[in-house]
């Protein structure tokens, strides 16, 4: 019993002593597997690759204040030759497409504080544009002449659509309004009930002869008729499931894409489909979707994840034929298709082009430093892109 007394500090030091360095040791761990997550939670830092296509720059303009955070992912609208761009700050221009020549300008009265977040929607002799306060206002194509301007119950988010005679609001409550283009008096709305949280953003809206297809923020696809707004069917994109709210967002934020009589929809929740757009049929299905907005290519179709992976896919059975990691968790916008190239903008202000053969990067530009959020428009040769802070560029390959 003595001996074991006396062994027992020395024991008790050594236990010390070991407590002490394993207590250094843990929070090495847990520091080493917080630095660990931090790294794989940064952006992809960009890679050196050799160059086969150089974008250069045929024109660029200052719109003025844009949206910075509003999450409008404001871009320009492209018409009969010209390019039409509004600015948050009460702005809209008439450009022509190949010189960026500035055509016409429309400014609101300073005494309004219009913030333009919705815009622009062109076609049939319109340009119309939406506000945060729900003003909707529409202004001669040839022009800028105000022609009309209607409310809605809601900031509007996202570009209002000109079709058949009408302009077709969405803003984001979850109600559709209709217009009459020629004098804006209403025609009808309809509503969709919202989840608790969503994707902040709305999907703008498209149509086919008599139809009126709507992506929305429960993770379905309305087809709607374009003279009265009933619903004709509805599908589900993604299905909203999981624990919680967060987990539960299957937002269809991004357009439907239209392709003779098939229709492609893509959701947060990593889901694409495909419908037969008159009855409403699922044709297929990929666990591989994104909210920024589908492009066509005439080998299949183009999306961005919200992971930042590209992928291209068989537009017959939704197969992935190449995937495109390399710029994981850069916030990359929906793609456009320029030449024989899939383009996407960044957070950082960056466009890249990927071979549509096999996804592999080509070319490199950067259009300033501030984020690109909305969908690059591709037209007559150009790519065009808006920035957050009002910037508007356009790219043609050399």
């Amino acid at each position: 019993m003595t001996r074991m007394h006396m062994l027992r500090p020395a024991v008790a030091a050594g236990l010390l002593v070991v407590a002490l360095s394993g207590c250094t040791t843990v929070r090495g761990w847990f520091a080493g597997k917080d630095a660990e997550a931090k790294k794989a939670a940064e952006p992809a830092e960009l890679v050196d690759f050799q160059a086969s296509v150089r974008p250069a720059k045929a024109w660029s303009v200052n719109l003025g204040d844009g949206e910075r955070r509003i999450g409008a992912r404001q871009g320009p609208a492209v018409a009969d030759g010209r390019v039409y761009a509004a600015a948050a700050e009460n702005r809209v221009v008439a450009l022509d497409l190949q010189s960026g020549r500035q055509v016409w300008e429309f400014k609101a009265p300073k005494d309004q504080a219009l913030r333009l977040a919705g815009g622009p929607g062109a076609g049939e002799g319109l340009v119309v544009v939406g506000s945060l306060g729900g003003d909707v206002i529409a202004l001669d194509a040839a022009n800028g002449a105000e022609r009309w301007r209607a409310a809605v119950s809601s900031e509007i988010i996202t570009a209002p659509l000109v079709a058949q005679g009408t302009v077709y609001v969405r803003s984001n409550d979850g109600r559709i309004s209709a217009f009459d283009a020629a004098t804006g008096e209403r025609r009808w709305f309809t509503e969709h009930e919202l989840p608790s949280l969503t994707v902040r953003g709305n999907a703008p809206l498209a149509y086919a002869p008599g139809v009126l297809f709507s992506g929305n923020d429960d993770g379905t696809l309305s087809a709607l008729a374009l003279q009265d707004g009933r619903v004709l069917w509805e599908q589900t994109v993604g299905t909203p499931d999981g624990r919680s709210e967060l987990e539960r967002m299957a937002d269809v934020d991004s357009a439907p894409l239209i392709d003779g009589t098939l229709l492609f929809a893509s959701s947060f929740k990593n889901r694409t489909i495909a419908i037969d757009g008159p009855s409403g049929r699922p044709m297929w299905q990929s666990e591989h979707g994104g909210i920024g907005g589908l492009a066509a290519a005439p080998s299949g179709l183009v999306l961005s994840s919200p992971a930042g992976t590209v992928y291209l896919l068989d537009k017959y059975s939704g197969a992935a034929l190449w995937s495109q990691p390399v710029l994981a968790r850069r916030s990359l916008t929906g793609p456009a298709v320029h030449g024989n190239y899939a383009v996407v903008g960044d957070f950082d202000g960056y466009l890249h082009w990927l071979r549509l053969e096999d996804g592999e990067q080509a070319g490199r530009a950067r259009v300033g430093r501030k984020a690109i959020k909305a969908q690059p428009v591709a037209a007559d040769g150009l790519l065009l892109v808006q920035t957050v802070d009002g910037g508007l560029t356009a790219f043609r390959l050399d």
